[in-house]
């Protein structure tokens, strides 16, 4: 057989059965990639004989004789496609993972095909970017801008990796090939809750190329939890690498390696596998209740109450919420059901691990390679000089990668086998074992007087952590952010963190927030209708203003700085918005078009330390290069850096060496989540880079002859007065006399700010068949002095469609068993281009007083008050409340045949 790829012929041959993808990959070609191997995602797509294909679903046979064009052939750095350029321009991507899929599919389109993307682009999903800046790509609009030396911030510059990335080169975590590597899968329980009696591992031995086969019985026995902060103690250690007891299903019964990622998954086949049945609880409420089954034992130290499955609970009062709802005219009282969802990053968790002169080395993907080493190092007693950790570009993460649990695996199969190991997840295996948002059930009351005013302000919170802790405890206190952003004198919030045989819940977008956020902005609405009062009105007589405490669950002190009126700016640009598009009509007879907004208050940093350090040294070339331990992942926090070390050095991005992410490169870094990315590595950024300037200026000054206040950086000069000094004669001096310019500085997360965002939807419902099409999104935040407007605009993107997502397609169904019953791509439904609205974004003129550039992080918060403002939009189309997402055709049909429409025809 031959095979013709990018104008190169292949005489190898596939396998039997090979699917195109895999064979492509093989051959060389890493930016042929794997979202979902079942036609979904259009990750993998290339050309066959010109036209696009997505390869996991062809047959390697079927290229036979026929030319082959991967993303690589498109075009190379300095020589790009006209497609491959218009993405970068645009820019056309955040993580970058779903690009070239893209960028293969949109470069044949026909004008027509350009004039009806939501059919032309059906095939290719990305998670990050909300779809906008694809179809800008698509059309040719440019949003790249070039900086001046020194004025880099405020502008939107490109991603350092932009090139590298439209053309395929931009390695991720799996885009390496390694000599003797084997391959690991793993074998999961069917059962929510069983004993393991016994593991005969004779059949799947037997199996050619299979080398190992791990249980419980072949890794250290040591508890640790799979979640990464930098204080440990916030989460429960209740985990193992392998367990003698399955508390999902899913959960890991043994690991098989061997020379081939078939012959491991034979093995797992052929294991045999003896269990004790145990008695499952999946619902928390059930869980609590006296006699439910128990999932860790009393002698488990880091479970609160082992009789009632209790990780943790809450119990916080201020004032007296009873006196405060006997004082209220009117009381609100309702139940809000959020559901787990995924993250669906189109790069799967993996990890490949080898030794190298003695050290294991570990390549994964993650969103903090500083604390993966830690844990790493903990599970196999291993020094920190015996181990390096670090990431290649992420593809995605959105909390679902501050997890430690591809890594161990594939550690303690290279420790053993002293060879390259990988372990790559499938995408079913991140539906059913990655670690979902928390479901939640909120209860929320609220009592007020006839102006308002509210007098009482209680939340009870029930979370479904699943069978083990991991962001259990952190995400329950972070929903007290939906209390605090009103104020009031009597609040109470009980909250509860319950274990169930459900797969683990963790970190998403939004982190324990995104729930109550749903349950308390739309509580507010039903208040404000038993009040007669407009909502915004109602919220904006009620939000917190600066000079007020933020109080939440305590009113003890803390390290928030709360010094501007964002909120209130927020909602009345929204509001504004609104009233400004008012006219907007139905699609069409029957529809009925209703108006909802929501807001949010989301701290800059978490309340757990967070740490970052930043190394920048000036070379031989003039150019600086910058060592700080932040992953990129789509949050653009490496061109955010880059910005700002250009900023304050006077000189140009292009001038600015990027290392990051490497635990043998870099400064410890907490890792990029809660939008610290940006605040608390940008401040570690920021700090250097005026400590290298001040170097440089200090020693120009002395070369000079001048005070040190006559001096400046000018690019690749430094200004003294009236002369101009080259910044290449300096570094030969200083060179000459042992002396670098170079500095380290750590930056902390504390203290905080609020960042504040309302989102408004102006939305038409069909009342026959419950489909909901958004007419209109708009979304205010207070982004402070804002670094790259282009990147702020694009995370708000992305927020909104997982908001979407979140409260209108994703259905993550669960079986009577504790089975996830959809878990691909295709029946979870992410949003696609054609369900995503282009939002209108609205910047406060804001700025912050702790972050770096007097800036804020927008990665995170944005998602918050979307998913209430569909809610209330859908509220006042229908005149029907619905209080549990997602809110789905079904959903939305069942109940409107019980309750006559408020009204139809234009929104107010």
């Amino acid at each position: 057989m031959t095979y013709l790829v990018n104008g190169r012929s292949f005489a190898e041959e596939p396998r039997p059965g090979q699917c195109l993808r895999t064979f492509l990959r093989e051959l060389g070609h890493f930016g042929v990639k794997k979202g979902c191997d079942a036609g979904d995602c259009g990750a993998c797509t290339v050309w066959l004989e010109g036209r696009p294909v997505h390869s996991c679903v062809t047959p390697a046979f079927r290229a036979e004789d026929r030319e082959v064009t991967t993303v690589e052939g498109l075009g190379s750095p300095g020589d790009l496609h006209p497609a491959q350029r218009r993405f970068r321009d645009a820019p056309g991507f955040q993580c970058g993972f779903c690009t070239a899929g893209m960028i293969m599919t949109s470069a044949t389109f026909t004008e027509e095909q350009k004039a009806d993307l939501p059919r032309a682009l059906k095939g290719n999903l990305c998670r990050c970017t909300g779809y906008r800046s694809i179809e800008d790509a698509v059309r040719g609009l440019s949003a790249v801008e070039t900086a001046a030396p020194g004025r880099a911030v405020g502008t939107s510059v490109g991603a350092p990796a932009a090139e590298d990335v439209v053309t395929g080169r931009a390695e991720f975590t799996m885009d390496t090939r390694m000599d003797g590597m084997l391959h690991l899968k793993v074998l999961h329980s069917p059962h929510a809750h069983a004993r393991i009696v016994s593991v005969d591992r004779t059949a799947a031995l037997a199996v050619p190329g299979v080398r190992r086969v791990y249980t419980w019985e072949d890794v250290p026995r040591r508890r640790f939890t799979t979640a990464i902060h930098t204080d440990h103690l916030v989460d429960p250690d209740d985990t193992y690498i392998l367990d003698d007891t399955v508390r999902f299903a899913g959960q890991r019964v043994a690991a098989v390696v061997a020379d081939t990622v078939g012959a491991a998954e034979e093995g797992c086949r052929r294991l045999v596998v003896e269990y004790d049945v145990l008695p499952a609880v999946f619902d928390p409420e059930e869980a609590m209740a006296s006699g439910a089954p128990q999932l860790h034992g009393s002698e488990d130290p880091f479970v609160r109450d082992s009789v009632h499955n209790l990780l943790l609970e809450i119990h916080s009062h201020i004032g007296d919420v009873d006196a405060g709802f006997a004082a209220a005219d009117v009381i609100h009282e309702g139940t809000y059901v959020s559901p787990r969802v995924q993250h669906a990053h189109l790069e799967t968790h993996g990890s490949i691990a080898w030794m190298e002169d003695g050290r294991l080395n570990v390549r994964t993907s993650s969103q903090s390679p500083s604390i993966a080493k830690v844990k790493l190092a903990y599970l196999f007693a291993l020094r920190p000089d015996q181990l390096r950790v670090f990431c290649k570009r992420v593809g995605g993460g959105f909390g679902g990668k501050q997890e430690v649990i591809s890594e161990d695996l594939a550690a303690l199969a290279a420790l053993d086998t002293g060879r390259p190991v990988s372990f790559e997840y499938t995408r079913e295996e991140e539906f059913t074992t990655a670690s979902p948002r928390h479901p939640m059930k909120l209860t929320v009351k609220l009592g007020a007087k006839t102006d308002g005013t509210l007098t009482a302000f209680q939340v009870r919170n029930v979370s479904n952590t699943g069978a083990y802790g991991n962001h259990g405890g952190e995400t329950l206190y972070a929903g007290g952010a939906a209390v605090m952003i009103y104020r009031c004198p009597n609040k109470k919030y009980d909250a509860y963190s319950v274990y169930t045989n459900t797969v683990p819940s963790g970190a998403l977008r939004g982190y324990g927030m995104t729930q109550p956020a749903f349950a308390v902005e739309s509580a507010m609405d039903e208040l404000a209708l038993a009040l007669h009062m407009d909502p915004l009105q109602l919220r904006r007589r009620n939000i917190v203003r600066p000079g007020d405490p933020l109080v939440a669950t305590h009113d003890g002190p803390d390290d928030v700085m709360f010094n501007e009126d964002g909120l209130a700016k927020c909602i009345d640009l929204v509001a504004g918005s609104l009233a400004r598009t008012a006219d907007q009509r139905s699609p069409g007879p029957g529809w009925l078009v209703g108006v909802g907004a929501a807001s949010s208050l989301h701290e800059t940093a978490p309340p757990t330390e967070h740490i970052s350090e930043a190394w920048i040294t000036l070379g031989d070339d003039l150019v600086y290069e910058l060592a700080v331990g932040t992953v990129e992942f789509g949050e653009g926090t490496s061109t955010a850096h880059v910005q700002i070390a250009a900023n304050q050095l006077g000189a140009t991005p292009s001038r600015i060496r990027l290392v990051q992410s490497d635990t043998d490169r870099t400064g410890f870094d907490t890792g990029a989540f809660a939008s610290a990315g940006l605040f608390v590595a940008g401040n570690a950024v920021l700090q250097a880079a005026n400590a290298v300037r001040d170097r440089i200026l200090e020693f120009a000054a002395s070369h000079a002859g001048v005070h040190v206040v006559m001096c400046s950086m000018d690019d690749e000069d430094v200004v003294c007065g009236d002369v101009r000094v080259p910044l290449a004669e300096l570094v030969a001096l200083a060179r000459a006399r042992g002396i670098r310019f170079t500095a380290a500085r750590k930056a902390y997360g504390s203290p905080r700010s609020v960042v504040s965002n309302t989102q408004g939807f102006r939305i038409a419902v069909h009342p026959v068949t419950g489909e909901i099409r958004v007419l209109y999104s708009v979304h205010a935040t207070d982004a402070g002095v804002v670094i790259n407007p282009e990147q702020v605009r694009g995370q708000v993107d992305g927020g909104v469609a997982q908001g979407i997502g979140f409260a209108l397609t994703e259905n993550y169904q669960v079986d009577a068993e504790g089975v996830m019953a959809n878990p691909n791509l295709r029946n979870y439904r992410i949003p696609t281009f054609a369900d995503v609205p282009r939002t209108e974004l609205l910047l406060v003129g804001s700025t912050d007083s702790v972050g770096p550039m007097r800036s804020k992080g927008m990665a995170e918060c944005c998602i918050n008050p979307v998913a209430p403002a569909l809610a209330n939009a859908l509220r006042d189309a229908t005149g029907v409340r619905y209080r549990e997402l997602p809110l789905t055709p079904e959903r939305i049909y069942s109940r409107l045949g019980q309750s006559r429409p408020a009204r139809t025809g234009p929104a107010r």
